[in-house]
Parts: C-alpha cells; sequence; structure tokens
C-alpha cells in the first residue's frame, strides 16, 4: 500500500471514524482504525462490533492496499503533523511508515483479515429522510434513554417511521421525552430501537441539509450519506407501551420561565440528598415555592414567578431529571401540566412556533413530612 494524502484531509477522516473505536477492549484490533487505499481514495473504518462508522478521504494513491492502525496514537500524530503532505507505506503486512516534511514514523498494525467485517445491509430498499429532521429528533429526545443494564431495552431509542411522521421516545422509567416530526416521504410503517451511541455518530457525522439513506438488516441498520457510512445493531424485544403513562387527565397548568426554573433548581439542588435529589415544589397563584429538607445536611427556600391555574399543590421530583429535561426545552418558557402529587407531570415548550410535537414527562418522588 503507498498512497499520498493532505494532513487536512486525512485528519477529517480519522476525527469522523475515531469515536467508534472502543476506549478499552479485550480484542487487540478493535483498538485500531482500518486504512484501505484503492483506486477511488483512502477508506477509513472503526467498530466497536455494535456500531461502525466508514468514511473515504481523496488521496493519490500508487499502490492499492489495507493495514489496520493504533487509533489513538495515528490521531495523535496526524494532529500533530504541520500543514503538508502525508505519505504512507506499508513494508509487509503490519509495518507502515508515514512521512510528512521531516517527520517520521514507524508503526506496527494488525492485519486487515483480523479486522471484522461490516453487516450486510443492503442499500438497495432503503428510504431517505432529510438530516434536520432526524437530528432535531435525536437532540431532543435521546437524553432520556436509560444507561443502567437492569432492562436494556430501555438503553434504546424507539424510533417510529410513519407514512406522515417519524417520531422518538426514550425513557429510563423516572423520565420520558417523546417527539414528532412531520414528513412527507412515505416511509413504510416500521419501529426500530436503536442505541443511543449510534444516533449521536449521525448527529455529529451529517450536517443539517444532508439527505441520509437508511436501510435495515435483520438486526442491523445503516445510514450512508456520500461517502461515510454508519452501522449500528438494533435493540430487539418489545418496547414497554409508553402511552399509556402519559396522563390525559392532568388539570393543573402553570407557565414559567425556563432559565428562572432552571437557576432555582441548581441553586436549591445543591442540599439535596445526593441520592434522591429531591426537591418539593409548591404552585401557588402567582409563585412557585421551592423547598428541600436533607437532615444531615441542611435546608434551602427559594421561589420564582409563574402563572398557575389551579388548587394548591405540593409535588417531589428528582432535580436533576427535571433540569435534563429543561435543557433540551426549546422555547424560553415551558407549560406543566400536573394533576396530584403521586401523578406524572408534563412539560412542553409554551408558544413553540415548530411543526414538530414535544412533550417531556417526569414522574415525581413521594414527599416525606
Amino acid at each position: 500500500m503507498k498512497f499520498t494524502i493532505t494532513r487536512e484531509s486525512l485528519q477529517e477522516g480519522l476525527v469522523s471514524v475515531a469515536a467508534s473505536v472502543p476506549t478499552k477492549t479485550t480484542l487487540p484490533v478493535l483498538s485500531n482504525i482500518l486504512v484501505e487505499a484503492s483506486p477511488d481514495g483512502v477508506r477509513l473504518s472503526g467498530t466497536d462490533l455494535d456500531i461502525a462508522v466508514s468514511t473515504v478521504v481523496p488521496a493519490e494513491v500508487d499502490e492499492a492496499g489495507a493495514v489496520t492502525l493504533p487509533a489513538k496514537k495515528l490521531v495523535e500524530i496526524v494532529r500533530e503533523l504541520p500543514s503538508a503532505a502525508v505519505r504512507l507505506t506499508t513494508a509487509g503486512e503490519q509495518r507502515v511508515q508515514l512521512e510528512c516534511g521531516r517527520s517520521k514514523f514507524k508503526l506496527l498494525g494488525i492485519p486487515k483479515e483480523e479486522f471484522p467485517s461490516f453487516p450486510p445491509v443492503d442499500f438497495a430498499d432503503s428510504w431517505t429522510v432529510t438530516s434536520s429532521d432526524l437530528q432535531k429528533l435525536i437532540n431532543h429526545v435521546a437524553f432520556a434513554a436509560s444507561t443502567e443494564e437492569s432492562r436494556p431495552i430501555l438503553n434504546g431509542v424507539l424510533w417510529e417511521l410513519r407514512a406522515d411522521h417519524m417520531r422518538m421516545v426514550a425513557t429510563n422509567g423516572h423520565r420520558l421525552a417523546r417527539m414528532d416530526v412531520p414528513i412527507s416521504s412515505g416511509n413504510a410503517s416500521s419501529d426500530l430501537i436503536v442505541p443511543p451511541k449510534a444516533l449521536e455518530q449521525v448527529r455529529r457525522l451529517f450536517g443539517p441539509a444532508d439527505e441520509i439513506e437508511i436501510a435495515r438488516s435483520d438486526n442491523h441498520l445503516g445510514f450512508r450519506c456520500g461517502s461515510t457510512l454508519v452501522f449500528t445493531r438494533l435493540i430487539e424485544g418489545p418496547y414497554p407501551n409508553y402511552e399509556q403513562v402519559i396522563p390525559k387527565e392532568n388539570d393543573k397548568e402553570a407557565t414559567v420561565d425556563k432559565h428562572a426554573l432552571t437557576s432555582a433548581l441548581r441553586r436549591v439542588g445543591v442540599v439535596a440528598s445526593d441520592q434522591t435529589h429531591r426537591v418539593r415544589l409548591g404552585f401557588g397563584p402567582a409563585t412557585l415555592a421551592f423547598s428541600v429538607n436533607t437532615p444531615d445536611l441542611g435546608e434551602a427556600q427559594d421561589e420564582i414567578a409563574v402563572s398557575y391555574g389551579g388548587e394548591e399543590l405540593e409535588i417531589g421530583f428528582n432535580a436533576n431529571y427535571l433540569l435534563d429535561i429543561l435543557k433540551y426545552m426549546p422555547t424560553d418558557e415551558v407549560r406543566l401540566t400536573l394533576k396530584a402529587p403521586e401523578r406524572a407531570a408534563t412539560i412542553e415548550p409554551a408558544d413553540w412556533d415548530d411543526p414538530a410535537a414535544y412533550l417531556c414527562l417526569v414522574m415525581p418522588l413521594r414527599l416525606l413530612d
């Protein structure tokens, strides 16, 4: 293998792929990036066996070939190189010489044959979505997925594709995010459970104006745009019936400034329990009162202005879950609906002039009097 490439092109390709390389693995070849030179350019690929990313960068290829090289060291070397042509040459199956200006490096690789093959996803029956629509769903929903391993199905994001809209839903059992985006591409109905890590790669690699081709095999999903490919293993199993937990009878409504609510929660949350992060919220006609009482730490009180209709209500929440949700609310004001201290509350953007529909839910915590 022998090729010459600009340092900028090589770095751009490596940055695209390196995020899919695991930091810890028992299989040494997974710590490497596969470098394949062909007349079309240089393809760089990385995988952790669940997610794979591959991209082609332009290069002058004198001799085709392939080898895998240590991802972390290759990225660090290229980052420090001067802005000049980079020449890569293999000597044998594993040794690679990298030259740039007066800098010379020799790296020991692993033969291509040991690198895992990508899943067989056929793009002949693919469908197309606009990246901006997909990114909007990912940005507002993926954060709510669970990170605990006790219920693997909740570690994924449910992606519902319908003829006239796409919906994503994520929950960890205590908070939930759901968003619908109208589309006109007329996809066939499909329900997919996608790992958030794969969606993060899609969000990171594709620009808002891109059109993304998507195809699936039995248990894999592929995303393609230009010369960049992302593959992911799908999470298998039935997703919980989330519609059952979304309250339909919340009759108390509050509108509050998102930034004021966030600031107050952060302030009083300092003395909340490290285990529960419990904060008591008291809704009144014009004020929202916050109070925290942690026996072995101390107390805190605060209040902010609120527009609230309904009987006075005290309810407890995990402050961290509320802050997570508020971080992704797209408007300066948010609307909360409530029913009773033991019933779930919903949070939505207030006066959002966007065709998308966005709703979050948070379960209450029992208050200790």
